[in-house]
């Protein structure tokens, strides 16, 4: 084997040392995370505008997809999660008005956190598969729910507040699971 071939392997073999390290710790990362992701949400916006409270809608999230069943099913739920997420803020946001520093925090953590998950998440081809295609077509029609309704609203103020909100709520329900995964 040459040289090329030895630091390809020691690389590979630290990257998984540190991979499994990391992963070993996740649920306090995803915590802190999420944690700041809730400030940065409401860092990004100021106080839910009055003239928006007409317009509330429920978007009825899938609370069934984050039972703690088997902790890597829930983990796969929230790597999920987190990319509608980063898709739903991180397109049409000319009206949104919201801090632009801010925001791009939001998402530079959104989308660490996604390739923390991805790395850590045992993708296996057993019952997780199965649960794991249900869980994401339900966590599909509830992103589009509120991808359409950005549509018809035009992307304007108000729709982007109520998709903050809802995202907040969101990011609360996921906090509340992985606190009872460290558990």
């Amino acid at each position: 084997m040459n040289d090329f071939g030895l630091i390809l392997i020691g690389l590979i073999l630290c990257t998984t040392t540190i991979s499994s390290l990391q992963c070993n710790h996740l649920p306090l990362q995803q915590r802190k995370v999420i944690e700041n992701s809730l400030q940065l949400l409401d860092k990004m916006g100021k106080k839910f505008p009055q003239q928006c409270l007409r317009e509330e809608m429920s978007f009825r999230f899938p609370e069934q997809v984050l039972k703690l069943g088997q902790r890597e099913a829930v983990k796969m739920a929230i790597e999920e999660i987190f990319h509608h997420i980063f898709y739903i803020f991180s397109k049409n946001l000319t009206l949104a008005a919201w801090d632009g520093t801010a925001l791009e925090q939001f998402q530079n953590g959104l989308y660490q956190q996604i390739e923390q998950l991805e790395a850590c998440v045992i993708k296996k081809q057993t019952h997780y598969f199965q649960k794991k295609e249900v869980n994401r077509l339900k966590l599909k029609k509830y992103f589009q729910k509120i991808d359409c309704f950005l549509k018809d609203k035009q992307h304007n103020l108000c729709s982007w507040e109520i998709s903050r909100a809802e995202m907040r709520r969101c990011l609360q329900l996921i906090d509340k699971v992985v606190r009872r995964l460290n558990n």
